[in-house]
Parts: C-alpha cells; sequence; structure tokens
C-alpha cells in the first residue's frame, strides 16, 4: 500500500454513497455503480462512464461522485472486465448494447452524455449513432483513434497467453501497470488496483478476459456522420497528442480537441482533478449551446 496519504477529496469521493446493480444482456450479467439518485430530470443531464480496455467501473470511482451533484452518473463494466460476466467473442455493438442496457436499468434519465475513455471512447461513438440511446454529447478521453497505432502495438504484450497466477494479493498488486505505461498517484493507483484482482483455486490474477483484446485493436469508429457533439480529451502523453499539434479540430470530422495537459494515456490515474475540470467545462459548454439556442428560438 502506499505511504501517500489521500487527500480529502479523493477520501470524500470513495465515501459517497453508491448504489450497485447488475443487468443481464445477452445471457451475461453486467454490473454497474452509480452516483446521485434517479430523478426526472430535463434531457441531456445524466451521465454515463465507460472505461477502456482490461479496466473497469472502479476506475471512475474517484470520478464518478464529483460529477453527481446535480445528475445521476452510471458507471459500467464492460463484459469480458471487471465483476461482470464474459462471453465467447467480443464486439464493439456488444459491449454498446450493454451500454444502452444499463442506462435503462440504472435509472438514467433520456439523451444522457457518454463520456469513453480508450476503448470506451470508440464504443461510446458507437453507442451515439444509435437513435434508441441518442446521447446529448459524447466526450472521448484519448482513445485510439483510426490515426493512432500505438495502443494496439502496446496491447500485444498483454494478449498472449493466460493469466499468471500469483501465491498472494500483494504479489499481484505489485505488477499493476497501465497500457501504455504511465505515472500513477499512489493512492489512486492502490483504490484501482485491488478492485482488479480476483482470487482462482486460492491463488491471484487479473479480472479482465484477454480474449477483449482481438476486439479493442478493431474498433475505430468514424465522428463525421453524428447527430450529437463530440469532444475528443487529448492526454499530452497519451495517444492523441499528435493530432492535437496538428491541429485543435480534426478536420475531416470536425471534432474538437482538447489538450489535458501533462496527462498520461490514462488521466483518471495521473491528473484526476484536470480531467473532471475538462468533462465538468464541456458539458457547462453544452449547456450554454443549449440555452442559448432555445433563447434564440
Amino acid at each position: 500500500m502506499s505511504a501517500v496519504e489521500a487527500p480529502a477529496w479523493f477520501r470524500e469521493a470513495l465515501a459517497a454513497p453508491v448504489e450497485r446493480g447488475v443487468v443481464r444482456v445477452a445471457g451475461v450479467p453486467i454490473v454497474w455503480r452509480a452516483w446521485g439518485g434517479p430523478r426526472a430530470g430535463e434531457p441531456g443531464q445524466d451521465l454515463v462512464l465507460v472505461h477502456g480496455g482490461a479496466a473497469h467501473g472502479g476506475w471512475w470511482d474517484h470520478i464518478g461522485p464529483r460529477l453527481a451533484s446535480d445528475r445521476r452518473v452510471v458507471a459500467l463494466d464492460l463484459s469480458g472486465h471487471g465483476d461482470s460476466g464474459a462471453r465467447e467473442d467480443y464486439s464493439a455493438d456488444a459491449w454498446a448494447d450493454e451500454i444502452e442496457a444499463v442506462a435503462e436499468d440504472a435509472g438514467v434519465g433520456s439523451h444522457p452524455m457518454i463520456v469513453g475513455h480508450s476503448l470506451g471512447g470508440l464504443v461510446s461513438l458507437r453507442v451515439a449513432r444509435r437513435a434508441s440511446l441518442a446521447p446529448a454529447g459524447v466526450i472521448v478521453v484519448d482513445s485510439p483513434m483510426s490515426s493512432s497505432f500505438a495502443h494496439a502495438r502496446a496491447t500485444e504484450r498483454i494478449k498472449t497467453g493466460p493469466h499468471k497466477t500469483y501465491a498472494t494479493p500483494d504479489e499481484v498488486l505489485a505488477r499493476f501497470r497501465p497500457v501504455p505505461n504511465q505515472h500513477m498517484l499512489p493512492y489512486v493507483r492502490d483504490h484501482i488496483a485491488a478492485a482488479s484482482i480476483r482470487e482462482v483455486e486460492g491463488r491471484w490474477t487479473w479480472k479482465f478476459d484477454h480474449g477483449v483484446f482481438p476486439t479493442t485493436a478493431n474498433v475505430p469508429d468514424r465522428i463525421d456522420d453524428l447527430d450529437c457533439p463530440v469532444v475528443l480529451l487529448a492526454a499530452e502523453h497519451g495517444l492523441l497528442a499528435d493530432e492535437y499539434r496538428r491541429s485543435r479540430v480534426l478536420p475531416e470530422d470536425g471534432a474538437a480537441i482538447v489538450l489535458l495537459p501533462d496527462a498520461g494515456h490514462a488521466p483518471m490515474l495521473d491528473r484526476p482533478l484536470a480531467l473532471l475540470a475538462a468533462i465538468e467545462g464541456v458539458i457547462s459548454g453544452w449547456a450554454t449551446t443549449r440555452i442559448l439556442a432555445a433563447a434564440r428560438a
């Protein structure tokens, strides 16, 4: 465990009331957690958080509560990840089905906003193409878009062979590393790593299913044909930094790119407050745009 004491904001986030549930999607149990009470609020108010490949909903535990002061915020474990069940085959469409089912089961209001990290960002874009959920907007956090191959290369070392098992929890926790590797705040690392392992026949290993990785490298998605706004948050030391340096807008797509300074690919691990500020800033901008549009109508 870390010798660095967690700051008050982090401790308060983990102590916030959380609701947990499970919904079956195509026969597989999908678990979710939620902060903030279900409300019959205005469309476009609530928020769904989608994790990256080999991660789980717990990666949002210190983010979700701080976004839930005036909305329902839900995070799920996609199939093959965390405490959700596994599938024989994975696809972006199957994961999109899970996001839609969780939004309904967890009491999310109509037209929620979606924040997706890495793989979760690409799956969120797939959801945005569907009329059934029709999100009010999508925030993509450093997802490996079609112009970036770094993530596919980085996952090669993960997806080969079965999980190795370890004699004790401490032994496996000591090997917790994000992909690509990056700096992590010690208290964030400790919390997320502890929720990333499981016991198997008296030994310990990781929760994610290796079978998800052939899919994670093959879900690039277009963003030029969506009916909702899209903002890409590029981590300075992540996978979208080159795109940001070339242009703050992807010319072929018209999507704005916002830089997260000095952040790694998973900013919830090293720059969580900057990530929170960026998400809230984008959401506030969307709300202002809707208010102005309504005033002009």
